[in-house]
């Protein structure tokens, strides 16, 4: 299944967010370097509460010099120190803020090693590209990117994409039941976690669709995104550990390994 665009509903939580949105876009309005201010997580896909911060991406032009972009990036940072708009949204819930990220437009995957859990690069191209809005547009770079990345990135990559995130959730497999008779439960539950992660990860990869994170919005993400109900009924299962030193991580290994043949490949 491909990316399914339904998702993206904007819609704010509050009043005090919406005023915060606005008042961003008059700020930047007209802003050399920009090329566009992109809403982003959970309030582009209208999933926001009062709790919620208000997620922003400030995407650059690609010409930007770094002259620009520094000043431009200093110039945000100052601005919700004095911005009476800006500061409300910190006021209607316990941890709600707004959130600016700066984004150039360049994705590429990152070296990574086999311990460090899954890398970002499809949330990165997820988060910034098919699942935001775009509260403001200075030129085109914005809708070409997305003629450049969606669907989905070249098959080539993808393919080498699936083969290293499954050979790494199998390699935190394989260290489990070792670590488990060692009696290393707690790096054992790491190591499930991690997997438990990747398996995400790869199953968006084989799948065609970017994801939105691999640590939250997992039964959206599963059943509305993906359309597969019945796997997300067997994943809370594979983290509820009863006993935890025991050989149950090393049971819910061999559970998540199945899941990874069933699911994760071409």
């Amino acid at each position: 299944m491909g990316m399914n665009a339904m998702v993206v509903r904007p819609a704010y939580p509050t009043p005090e967010h919406a005023a915060a949105a606005q008042s961003v876009v008059r700020f930047l309005r007209d802003r050399p370097g920009l090329s566009a201010l992109l809403l982003t997580c959970s309030c582009a896909r209208g999933r926001a509460t009062a709790d919620s911060c208000l997620d922003l991406i400030a995407l650059l032009s690609s010409s930007v010099t770094a002259e620009v972009h520094a000043e431009l990036e200093h110039s945000l940072r100052e601005f919700p120190e004095s911005d009476p708009a800006v500061l409300a949204v910190e006021r209607v819930g316990k941890y709600s803020e707004v959130e600016l990220d700066f984004r150039d437009g360049h994705f590429a995957p990152q070296p990574r090693g086999p311990t460090s859990g899954p890398d970002g690069f499809e949330l990165e191209i997820g988060n910034t590209i098919a699942y935001s809005f775009p509260l403001l547009e200075q030129d085109d770079r914005y809708q070409r990117l997305r003629q450049q990345w969606l669907p989905y990135y070249p098959d080539d990559l993808r393919r080498k994409r699936l083969a290293e995130v499954r050979r790494y959730c199998l390699n935190n497999l394989d260290h489990i039941p070792l670590y488990v008779a060692r009696g290393l439960y707690f790096q054992s539950f790491h190591r499930l976690y991690d997997a438990f992660r990747e398996f995400l990860q790869g199953l968006f990869i084989s799948r065609r669709t970017y994801p939105i994170a691999y640590d939250k919005w997992i039964r959206e993400q599963v059943v509305e995104i993906l359309g597969l109900p019945e796997l997300y009924a067997q994943l809370p299962r594979l983290l509820e550990i009863r006993r935890f030193e025991s050989d149950e991580i090393a049971r819910k290994a061999a559970v998540l390994r199945k899941l990874v043949d069933e699911h994760v490949g071409e």
